[in-house]
């Protein structure tokens, strides 16, 4: 991973400022991998969710990637998820839905491990929170076994809009979320309120579904100023302001043109006046 781009977790770990999201690809999916770190990405999410993820088919590009003997597991940042079975596709769930929560995830991360064919995660996300506050922490406490025993390296959360439920996770953990991964859209106020939160703990926020959910935005005038000004797309425009205020966006791509466009976007930098006018676009009251 290039320094430069790199942000490190409290936890030690490292991450790559923009990560690799490979959902919705299916029988793609490890061509698509291979791509995308032949190209230069070197973080990867994905999950243990048959319903919307191949994860299988990122260990086989991954395994692609490591036979031609230019990239080894630790020059990756590699998080998958534990899906509650509300999550998953009831004829595909790749654990036995009828055992104890806390084994229901220690299976999943089995089935996860053999699916990437490697012995850790660099981090296990939490792909939502569960409703009832005693089954979270029996999760979340399955999770931090796996912690315990250096299988992750870190512990995250996914789809969490309630800063109280943030709050009450943190309050009744040993093993603190160093990672929280959410849509990144105006129906939740762009999680302002969340952002500050983890700012000050500080947790590693990471955007998903960025551009698809703001068409708006990337059309706005004062973004369609700055892509001209820098001779950039508003999409990279958006992927940089993101990195800037510490946020790691997720990309999802299949164009290879787009692919090398996301990755281009630590070649520019954005002044603190323009990230303050891109910062009124994200006030959604």
């Amino acid at each position: 991973m290039n320094n430069e781009n790199v942000t490190v977790s409290a936890f030690g770990v490292r991450m790559p400022q923009i990560i690799y999201g490979s959902a919705w690809k299916q029988e793609r999916t490890a061509a698509l991998v291979e791509q995308a770190i032949s190209l230069g990405f070197r973080g990867l999410d994905t999950a243990c969710q048959p319903k919307h993820y191949h994860e299988a088919g990122v260990g086989d590009g991954l395994q692609a990637c490591y036979q031609r003997g230019t990239l080894s597991r630790d020059q990756l940042y590699l998080q998958s998820k534990f899906t509650p079975v509300d999550g998953q596709d009831p004829g595909r769930i790749p654990y036995d839905p009828k055992a104890s929560l806390a084994e229901q995830v220690a299976q999943s991360f089995k089935v996860s491990l053999a699916n990437l064919q490697t012995d850790y995660l660099d981090c296990l996300i939490l792909h939502s929170p569960l409703a009832h506050a005693n089954d979270l922490l029996q999760v979340w406490q399955a999770m931090e076994t796996l912690f315990d025993s250096g299988c992750t390296r870190q512990l995250g959360l996914s789809n969490c809009y309630s800063l109280p439920q943030l709050e009450f996770l943190f309050a009744h953990s040993q093993v603190k979320p160093a990672v929280l991964q959410n849509r990144f859209y105006a129906e939740t106020g762009y999680d302002a309120d969340i952002r500050v939160f983890c700012r000050r703990h500080p947790v590693i926020y990471q955007s998903f579904w960025t551009l698809t959910a703001n068409p708006g935005i990337l059309q706005h005038p004062a973004m369609q100023v700055l892509a001209t000004k820098h001779q950039r797309s508003p999409a990279q425009v958006l992927f940089r302001y993101l990195t800037q205020i510490g946020v790691i966006p997720l990309t999802g791509t299949s164009n290879t043109e787009h692919m090398r466009e996301d990755l281009a976007i630590f070649e520019f930098l954005l002044s603190p006046d323009e990230c303050a006018t891109l910062d009124k676009l994200f006030v959604t009251h």
